[in-house]
């Protein structure tokens, strides 16, 4: 297993990387520059960058810069270490930001870089306890999933695959949570909103074509004719034929 919290020095050497969890990296000492998912920003001391699952993000420092870096282990660690407070720190590490910190969370982390960090329980309370003072500093509270984005993507691609992983990219989120974000908001999965929103393309060329239903079939991204019928009797209680007559 990784450490939780490393000090780290930068320099002008140029880093380009994403990682495969979430990271948060405080200034101590010097500048931090970063190009984030194509946007450029900086750090100073008592300041954070948040860099969620999967970012792509770019940094160095001209002059040298010291940090403390929090690499979030999984969505497991976060329920076990936080508790009631892992939604607000899921909300915090859904977007990149930059964070001012005030003089008590500067103080936490200038304690925890005087700290022995090899020691686990310092490492894990410690990095437990700097998420939860930033959780009233989610940049995206109560920010609804990008639903417009995902729509102009499916309609786009809907006669090929689309994955979920597509709708996480689109969002800026791990998989998990934009699984985590759906069922919140709207009661159903990520696939399960692809599904419907392949189905109600079709139901209109139902509704608004002459189409043969083996071409609106194909067109909405389904192979076989049936597997079509039997998913829109599903979605819709009635067959492809039906819904056509209804008309």
């Amino acid at each position: 297993m990784r450490p939780i919290l490393t000090l780290r020095h930068y320099s002008h050497d140029l880093i380009a990387h994403s990682h495969d969890h979430a990271q948060l990296v405080f200034a101590l000492a010097g500048r931090l520059d970063f190009e984030v998912e194509g946007m450029g920003s900086e750090i100073r001391p008592q300041g954070v960058m948040v860099l969620p699952f999967s970012t792509h993000h770019a940094c160095g420092s001209p002059d040298g810069s010291h940090c403390l870096v929090l690499d979030v282990p999984d969505e497991q660690w976060l329920v076990q270490s936080l508790g009631a407070h892992a939604d607000a720190s899921r909300r915090l590490l859904d977007q990149p930001a930059r964070v001012a910190l005030d003089t008590r969370q500067s103080q936490l982390v200038q304690w925890l870089a005087n700290s022995p960090l090899d020691d686990p329980l310092i490492a894990q309370q410690g990095a437990a306890l700097l998420l939860a003072s930033l959780n009233g500093q989610a940049c995206n509270e109560g920010r609804r999933l990008p639903y417009a984005a995902f729509n102009a993507h499916i309609d786009q691609h809907v006669a090929q695959p689309l994955e979920v992983a597509d709708l996480a990219r689109i969002a800026n989120l791990s998989v998990a949570r934009l699984h985590a974000r759906f069922v919140a908001e709207c009661g159903q999965t990520p696939m399960d909103y692809l599904r419907g929103r392949r189905l109600q393309i079709a139901h209109g060329l139902l509704r608004d074509s002459q189409l043969p239903i083996g071409e609106i079939s194909v067109r909405v991204g389904y192979g076989s004719q049936s597997a079509f019928a039997a998913a829109m009797l599903r979605e819709f209680g009635a067959s492809p034929g039906a819904l056509r007559r209804k008309r």
